[in-house]
């Protein structure tokens, strides 16, 4: 990626951080794309040359997730397995709620999240950057190998059962929360799918015996 491609994702990942970061603080309806702007540091004209809308701006950190864990997998030893590749290059790349993945968020962030993933006025644009996550991750699992990422069936299950993992923790995080951190819990997930999900024998993380 040459520097004006990165300079254009970093601005893109600052906005779609911007108007989550806004819409957690004070809610989806009351901000304003004018808000995400300047928040940001660019004009609502910059903002418009990104994304169609804040619902757009905020459903963007998902495909960012994926797109810098298929960057991550690219980047793993050829001779890694892949489902070891796999959940290394997610555990690096899927940090959720905050910008640092070591920084434990307050529950007021987690409860404005729990709203925002649930608002109706965003399911859509989740769904649309949901389907574009799965394919960058495809197109990553397809160049590793060796398969056809349109044609081959095994790239689009190996990305789709990831996407599962990656929306079940993240689920099951914002309404469970600690003790149990989200890296934990998509670990375990990717962990059990490693295995091929095998019936549990013990509590999962966070919960005692």
């Amino acid at each position: 990626m040459g520097l004006r491609e990165r300079k254009k994702r970093e601005t893109r990942i600052a906005l779609s951080w911007a108007a989550i970061r806004l819409t957690v603080d004070r809610g989806f309806d009351d901000v304003k794309v004018e808000d995400i702007a300047a928040e940001a540091g660019v004009s609502p004209r910059t903002f418009n040359n990104y994304f169609a809308g804040k619902a757009e701006a905020i459903a963007a950190r998902h495909f960012e997730r994926a797109a810098r864990i298929a960057d991550e997998l690219r980047a793993r030893p050829s001779d890694e397995p892949l489902w070891e590749a796999i959940r290394a290059a997610a555990l690096i790349g899927a940090p959720l709620v905050t910008e640092s993945a070591d920084t434990q968020p307050d529950a007021g962030w987690v409860a404005g999240l729990r709203l925002l993933t649930g608002h109706p006025a965003l399911r859509g644009e989740f769904l649309k950057a949901g389907m574009a996550a799965e394919r960058e991750l495809a197109a990553a699992v397809a160049e590793r190998t060796g398969a056809d990422p349109e044609r081959d069936l095994y790239p689009r299950l190996v990305a789709g059962t990831v996407g599962v993992a990656i929306s079940a923790s993240t689920d099951l995080w914002l309404r469970v929360g600690p003790p149990a951190s989200y890296g934990e819990l998509l670990q375990d997930a990717l962990d059990q799918v490693t295995r091929g999900l095998p019936l549990p024998t013990g509590p999962a993380p966070g919960r005692s015996g």
